[in-house]
């Protein structure tokens, strides 16, 4: 008897491609025959909320529906509407559940139309259950795990009268050569890693991306190719903790390691990243960018809170004294690379010699900006069973005083650049004034200068005259008029 052949994970995930690819062909059928039913091209539109991961996700989606007909919209009063969902705060819950709303009234108009949910809310059994009970007008709902499967899902939709609920608690699958539509056409988001392992207490993630999982370098290297080939001059590579890639691999292969590969791409200008965990941020990773000519000067080191007692509550496994100590070596060793960061300010426990603590960090460390947030209460995170939870009060009283902080120390590090020539990115016509055009530079800041649509994807150098708190205005330079 012959033994039967043990598949590699690429043959497995090749096989599942070809499979996604027939279910795309079988799809198409399906929205054909309402086209002829419409009388015109069935329209979709796919609504993103939360983190650069579901963007990402959001531009597979909307490959694959382009691939088996449907015109894509910005309107939500299409043929077939997704919800890509973010969970990480309550608000990004109520939202979508506000927006079904007024979708149930365009489906009441529409008999055709159709509703999906997908992404990190519909991890949560208590949503499903919701959506269930209250929102039974809902077709389809997918999770995190699944988003390769859309044809498929689709295919049931349509054979089906009840909604299809395809929901993976967790998944070692990873699916990724498929149809994508990205919102650039000269930078894109990549995808390196998978889940997270780190069980921040407040944190919802871990739950619902499940654990981690790393892409194998040569993919990740052939898929960056490709992009170049079709005019992509920067990638961002995502994960929840990039930090963290390669640990889990068959040849495993550290994140410092796996950058220089990239760095080797010819054609590829600008390499960034999303987001590094402090305790796993090397000095391997900090010496690669210090001798590094394509990767951004910007880190983005999440602290969280400032206190050490809060720390080990929120289970971040470093303290104020080691994350102060990385900080000053990142501004030693790079010291024109932004350091932008996350805080939460509310936390169980809280209290305001902890808020006191934080601001301390950020006098110290003197972030080029933060993103301050209000601790949210996420069901079935072990934080949300602590006790001591902070009175909104005082809540809003310590968010108060660390945004101040973060403010006032972020303006004085933006205006370090003016007068200063450096390159940006253009990537888009200014949308209040469209003589002007938007550029990205390396640190991550936004400078506006006038300038044509034509200047869209090029890297050109700009002055940058004068600084307006967190983005600059300036001119294009000729690069003969650049200081030698």
């Amino acid at each position: 008897m012959d033994e039967k052949k043990t598949l590699t994970d690429s043959e497995k995930y090749a096989q599942e491609t070809d499979r996604q690819y027939r279910y795309m062909e079988k799809a198409s059928g399906y929205v054909s025959s309402l086209a002829e039913k419409l009388g015109r091209t069935p329209t979709c539109c796919v609504t993103t909320f939360g983190c650069q991961m579901n963007a990402r996700d959001s531009e597979k989606l909307v490959g694959i529906l382009e691939k088996i007909g449907y015109q894509c919209i910005a309107e939500e009063n299409a043929d077939f509407v997704i919800y890509n969902t973010c969970t990480v705060r309550d608000n990004a819950n109520q939202k979508v559940y506000g927006r079904l709303g007024v979708l149930n009234g365009y489906k009441k108009r529409n008999p055709h139309m159709k509703i999906a949910l997908c992404g990190c809310m519909m991890q949560e059994s208590s949503v499903i259950e919701k959506i269930r009970n209250s929102y039974r007008f809902v077709d389809l709902i997918f999770g995190t795990h699944n988003i390769f499967k859309l044809a498929e899902l689709i295919c049931a939709m349509f054979e089906q009268q009840e909604t299809v609920i395809d929901i993976w608690q967790d998944t070692d699958k990873i699916v990724e050569d498929l149809p994508v539509e990205r919102k650039y056409p000269f930078k894109s988001g990549i995808n390196i890693m998978f889940g997270c392992n780190n069980f921040c207490s407040y944190c919802i993630v871990p739950y619902v991306r499940g654990r981690e999982r790393s892409r194998n370098p040569k993919d990740i290297i052939r898929e960056i190719e490709g992009l170049v080939q079709d005019g992509v001059v920067e990638v961002m590579l995502l994960g929840q903790n990039v930090n963290s890639y390669g640990k889990n691999l068959e040849e495993p292969v550290s994140f410092a390691k796996l950058l220089q590969e990239i760095e080797k791409i010819e054609g590829l200008e600008r390499i960034r990243f999303m987001t590094p965990h402090p305790k796993d941020l090397s000095d391997d990773l900090i010496e690669v960018m210090k001798q590094s000519r394509k990767i951004c000067r910007h880190i983005h080191l999440p602290l969280q809170s400032g206190s050490t007692r809060i720390l080990t509550a929120m289970n971040r496994r470093y303290t104020k004294e080691q994350y102060l100590e990385l900080a000053g070596k990142i501004r030693r060793e790079l010291p024109d690379v932004a350091i932008t960061t996350d805080i939460i300010v509310g936390f169980p426990g809280e209290t305001a010699e902890d808020v006191d603590e934080t601001i301390d960090v950020i006098r110290k460390v003197q972030y080029d900006n933060a993103f301050t947030f209000i601790y949210s209460k996420r069901t079935g995170t072990p934080a949300a069973t602590m006790e001591n939870q902070v009175p909104e009060e005082l809540v809003k009283e310590g968010f108060d005083r660390v945004l101040k902080t973060v403010q006032d120390t972020a303006k004085i590090r933006a205006a370090r650049l003016q007068g200063k020539v450096v390159d940006a990115l253009v990537e888009e016509v200014n949308e209040n004034d469209p003589s002007y055009v938007t550029g990205r530079l390396s640190d991550n800041m936004l400078v506006h200068f006038p300038g044509t649509a034509d200047l869209i994807g090029q890297i050109v150098p700009v002055s940058l005259d004068e600084c307006r708190g967190f983005y600059y205005f300036g001119k294009m330079v000729d690069k003969t008029d650049e200081e030698p």
